[in-house]
């Protein structure tokens, strides 16, 4: 889904609490293979091309379909195929709310793929700035509910382990830290999944990266910590970091301002003050689409001022 357009909320990135949270899907009528962020994770299925060819149409049409559909607050669909398309235009239209609500008519489909739209559609629903503390909480438990469900159903889904990884990294806020810990094992393991179904997945790439970056930074005093919780605690290098977040960039090249600015950082560990140059340079002068962008450019500079 490179994009056509890049929506209004942005993400936070996995640090050393062990959140994640998802970049924002975007769309790319031209790209026919899945990226695996948003509404065209399809792992592979031929609907991708029917999808990205009526998104297409719509943009002619002047968008005839979203007026009808933000006309209710409940979008009906004739079929399967048509909920599916309704709920990845709702998401790339940043309708949230809209979008929790002709899902969860389906919350006890046995199909994955509505079940991890479902899972993906809670968690955005609980970032919400007016989402208060004590809803947040259920819709994240509620979003691994769908997430493990999605999983349960249809293992060979790429994006099925995407955001369930996602999921289980969010509940790290209401866990102690020992389950934090234990958490990040499987987070990995699942990104890894992802990553092997579908290897041409930039943002799974990215958020490995990010996984790999956090734990390589992560203090000493977390370290020792860990050590005690776990013979063998979850660790990693800038280099491994750096692989990702190259071959998430190689993949589809300017993808993210995130992944930029991480590659900057990461060479900057590595004390390649060129290659961080480079990348530094790239994130700040990258187009601005949204505010995680006016961040990404803003930390950028500051980086490069100190250099």
């Amino acid at each position: 889904m490179a994009a056509a357009k890049v929506l209004h909320r942005g993400a936070s990135l996995l640090r050393t609490r062990f959140l994640i949270q998802a970049p924002r899907a975007r769309l790319d009528w031209q790209n026919q293979v899945p990226s695996g962020r948003g509404g065209s994770e399809m792992h592979g299925k031929p609907r991708c091309f029917r999808q990205g060819l009526a998104f297409s149409v719509l943009s002619y049409l002047g968008y005839e379909t979203y007026v009808l559909i933000s006309r209710s607050s409940v979008v009906k669909a004739d079929n399967q195929s048509d909920i599916l398309d309704k709920a990845d235009y709702l998401y790339e239209s940043g309708e949230t709310e809209k979008l929790c609500h002709l899902l969860e008519q389906y919350k006890n489909s046995e199909n994955a793929e509505l079940l991890w739209r479902l899972a993906r559609a809670s968690r955005d629903l609980a970032q919400l700035g007016q989402t208060s503390p004590e809803k947040k909480k259920v819709l994240t438990y509620e979003a691994l509910d769908y997430a493990k469900k999605a999983l349960e159903k249809d293992p060979s889904c790429f994006a099925v382990h995407k955001w369930y990884a996602i999921c289980v990294s969010d509940v790290g806020d209401y866990e102690g830290i020992k389950t934090k810990i234990a958490n990040a094992f499987v987070i990995k393991e699942h990104f890894q999944k992802a990553i092997d179904l579908n290897p041409k997945d930039a943002t799974s790439l990215h958020l490995m990266g990010i996984w790999c970056y956090t734990f390589a930074e992560m203090p000493w005093y977390q370290s020792k910590i860990a050590a005690v919780l776990f013979a063998t605690p979850p660790s990693s290098t800038y280099d491994e970091a750096l692989q990702y977040f190259q071959k998430a960039e190689d993949v589809e090249p300017n993808f993210y301002s995130t992944n930029l600015l991480f590659l900057g950082k990461t060479y900057m560990k590595l004390n390649n003050r060129k290659m961080a140059l480079l990348w530094l340079t790239k994130a700040k002068e990258r187009v601005v689409h949204t505010e995680e962008d006016k961040q990404v450019q803003k930390a950028a500079q500051e980086l490069l001022n100190s250099l």
